[in-house]
């Protein structure tokens, strides 16, 4: 057996699908139904803007765990003014959409209970992790912080290990 061909079947057992696969969906025939690239891409495009010009205007990171926090200790300070617009924001933005038309497809898969549970769990998940994937994932990675690339390397970590879980093992798919 030459190299090539012990790489290529290594390289199948490890990984076996292919990039059509993935474009594909896993085991799907049909191209999966909501990829957006265009709207994706003007809404990390968006996402990047507002936390740049919250580091540029008030030098602060947006990190909406650290934004809610500070809202919930339910102490006036000179910083909750910008909080409560930034959370403010976050639920008006959609409204706003849907109001104009634009009423996204919701789907929920799973119970009411264990989305609240799922809620509390990453609640918790932030502040064992000194944070959440925004503060981390957006901020921490732009400002090049070792501490945020290993926090969300664990984060994605995570993401994938928990929906394989989900998918494949606890479902029997």
């Amino acid at each position: 057996m030459r190299i090539y061909e012990y790489i290529y079947e290594a390289k199948e057992r490890a990984f076996p699908f292919s990039l059509r696969d993935v474009w594909l969906g896993l085991g799907q025939e049909e191209p999966v139904e909501h990829f957006t690239p265009i709207s994706s891409l003007i809404g990390g495009g968006l996402i990047g803007l507002s936390a740049v010009l919250l580091m540029l205007l008030s030098g602060r990171i947006a990190g909406i765990s650290g934004i809610t926090s500070g809202l919930l200790s339910l102490k006036w300070s000179a910083d909750t003014p910008w909080r409560l617009a930034f959370v403010v924001g976050l639920i008006a933005a959609p409204l706003a959409l849907m109001a104009a038309g634009q009423k996204p497809e919701i789907t929920f898969v799973a119970s009411l209970p264990v989305m609240v549970l799922a809620g509390f769990v990453v609640g918790f998940g932030t502040v064992l992790g000194g944070g959440c994937t925004s503060g981390h994932g957006v901020c921490g990675i732009a400002r090049l912080s070792p501490r945020s690339i290993i926090a969300t390397l664990i984060f994605m970590a995570f993401g994938i290990a928990t929906v394989f879980v989900v998918r494949h093992v606890l479902s029997g798919g």
